[in-house]
């Protein structure tokens, strides 16, 4: 039985116009994420890895080729059914937290919920048990600058996955992060995406971190050169 893919990638080309100039940014890009895979790209800076996280994360559109999401292809929807798939269907976890400094981690957790109407008791629920599996229900009430950078990524991934989305993005998850934390939040990422059967697509340049997902993509000058499966 093929397993159901979440994220795919058809032929998709990217290009960017500064002033007078082209810039290539994905050549022929294909590729796939079922679900709950975890996928890392990996490449040098201006490789392209950035350009395909913005466009599984209906960020952008393509010059050319589709983008599907969750069944759906994103490559030429509206703008307002573009923001349903960023609403309903994708988590996001960046590199710097970006936590809201005036809410706590249990009202970081609960915004999303509340944002895609999910009744009080739903957002309750949801919240308390994420904060549990990240090793923060002590921490609920403590806002983001009473907590560490590590404690800060993990409230991040409980948001991420707060509203169960089949597909998660993680742009340099770990790249704030001294080895030790970056190592725990992604062991978490990991163990919580399978957990949930959520897709992870991740943007690392840390070898140690790729070395947790299930692929690793290589991208050079806009295109996929190398996959490696981990075993």
């Amino acid at each position: 039985m093929q397993a159901e893919n979440v994220v795919e990638l058809v032929e998709v080309t990217k290009t960017y116009r500064l002033g007078e100039v082209e810039v290539q940014a994905l050549r022929g890009v294909n590729m796939k994420a079922s679900r709950s895979e975890i996928v890392a790209i990996m490449g040098p800076s201006g490789s392209g890895k950035s350009t395909i996280l913005n466009l599984i994360g209906a960020l952008d559109r393509p010059t050319s080729g589709r983008v599907v999401i969750a069944g759906k292809d994103i490559s030429k929807m509206t703008e307002n059914k573009l923001g349903e798939i960023r609403r309903d269907s994708i988590g996001y976890i960046f590199q710097f937290y970006n936590l809201i400094p005036v809410l706590t981690a249990y009202e970081n957790v609960e915004l999303p919920m509340l944002i895609a109407g999910f009744s009080g008791e739903q957002r309750s629920a949801r919240a308390h048990e994420l904060l549990e599996l990240v090793g923060l229900a002590d921490r609920a009430n403590h806002r983001p600058d009473e907590l560490s950078g590590g404690e800060q990524q993990r409230v991040a991934v409980a948001r991420a996955l707060s509203k169960r989305p089949p597909l998660v993005l993680a742009d340099e998850p770990t790249g704030d992060l001294d080895s030790k934390s970056g190592m725990q939040v992604m062991t978490i990422l990991r163990d919580l995406a399978k957990k949930e059967l959520s897709t992870v697509v991740m943007v690392t340049h840390d070898h140690q971190m790729a070395s947790l997902a299930d692929r690793i993509l290589e991208i050079r000058d806009g295109r996929i050169v190398k996959e490696t499966e981990i075993i």
